[in-house]
C-alpha cells in the first residue's frame, strides 16, 4: 500500500505529521536485519565447532557447549530488535538504512516496556509461516501496524529529513564561531529520553532569538531556560556564568536538533 500521512497530537498539545511506513520499507528492512542476525548466528556456530575443543561436557545427556550456542542464538535473535530499538531511537540497523523508525503513537521515543511488548508479540506475527500474521496485518491495516505495534501502542514511521538550507543561520554562524559541537556535553541515553517536544520548541526558539537580544535580557532569558532543561541532565548550572550556560544550552541544541528539527 502507499504511505500514508498520519496526524499526531502529542501529550504537550503539538501537532505531528508523519508518513507510515509501509510493507515495503518495513519488509526490506526486516531482511537486512535478518541476514545481520544469519551471519551472527553463523559465527556463533562456527565458534562452537572451531573454537570449542576442550573435552565435550554432557549434562543429562546434552551436550553443555551445544545447550550454550543454542541459548546465545535464540537470545541475540530475541534481544537484537528489543535492545536496538530501544536503546537507538527506534532503529534498528535495517531501520536505520531504510530511513524509518518506531515511535510511540504520542510521538515520543519508544520505551522500554512498548519496546518489549511488540517484539514479544513478534511471536504471534510470524505465524504460521513467514511473518504471515504481521504481512497481512501491515498491509491491511490504515497506519500500517502489526498486532505488536497495536498491542504496544506504536507506529513505524518514516524519518523526516532536515529540510537543505541556502545560507547559514544566525545562530548557525554563532555555534560555529564558538567552536561548539555535540561532544562537548556529554548526554547519556536515559537522560536524552527526557526531553520532549515542548522542550525542543523552547530550545529552539531560545537559540534562535538569542543573538537579538540584549545582553541583559539575554542572559535573564539564558538563565531561565537552563533553570527548565538542566535538571533533565542533573547539571547544576548555579555555578556557571552566562558564557558557560550559553554555550551549553547551545550545545544541547545541536543534540536535540538530530532527533526533533526535521521536515516532511
Amino acid at each position: 500500500m502507499n504511505q500514508e500521512q498520519v496526524n499526531i497530537k502529542t501529550p504537550e498539545y503539538v501537532s505531528l505529521q508523519f508518513q507510515s511506513a509501509g510493507l515495503g520499507s518495513r519488509s526490506a528492512a526486516f531482511i537486512i536485519d535478518q541476514l545481520l542476525l544469519l551471519i551472527t548466528n553463523i559465527l556463533i556456530v562456527l565458534t562452537f565447532i572451531f573454537v570449542v575443543d576442550a573435552p565435550i561436557a554432557y549434562v543429562t545427556g546434552v551436550s553443555l557447549p551445544l545447550a550454550i550456542t543454542i541459548i546465545l542464538i535464540f537470545v541475540t535473535r530475541g534481544g537484537y530488535f528489543f535492545i536496538l530499538e530501544y536503546f537507538f531511537g527506534g532503529r534498528t540497523v535495517g531501520k536505520r538504512l531504510l530511513g524509518i523508525r518506531v515511535i510511540q503513537e504520542n510521538g515520543h521515543s519508544i520505551t522500554l516496556l512498548s519496546s518489549f511488548i511488540r517484539n514479544l508479540i513478534r511471536l504471534i506475527d510470524s505465524l504460521p509461516v513467514a511473518y504471515f500474521v504481521g504481512i497481512v496485518m501491515i498491509f491491511f491495516h490504515s497506519k500500517h501496524k502489526r498486532l505488536g505495534d497495536l498491542v504496544a501502542g506504536t507506529i513505524v514511521v518514516h524519518e523526516r529529513s532536515i529540510k537543505k538550507k541556502s545560507k547559514v543561520t544566525a545562530i548557525e554562524k554563532e555555534i560555529e564561531k564558538r567552536n561548539l559541537s555535540k561532544n562537548n556535553l556529554i548526554i547519556n541515553e536515559s537522560s536524552l529520553k527526557s526531553f520532549d517536544m515542548k522542550d525542543w520548541k523552547l530550545l529552539k526558539t531560545y537559540s534562535n532569538r538569542l543573538m537579538q537580544l540584549p545582553v541583559a535580557e539575554r542572559n535573564q532569558m539564558t538563565r531561565k531556560v537552563a533553570g527548565i532543561l538542566f535538571p533533565k541532565l542533573g547539571i547544576d548550572y548555579s555555578k556557571f556564568n552566562s558564557h558557560q550556560l550559553e554555550n551549553s544550552l547551545l550545545i544541547l541544541y545541536l543534540t536535540l536538533k538530530d532527533e526533533w528539527e526535521f521536515e516532511l
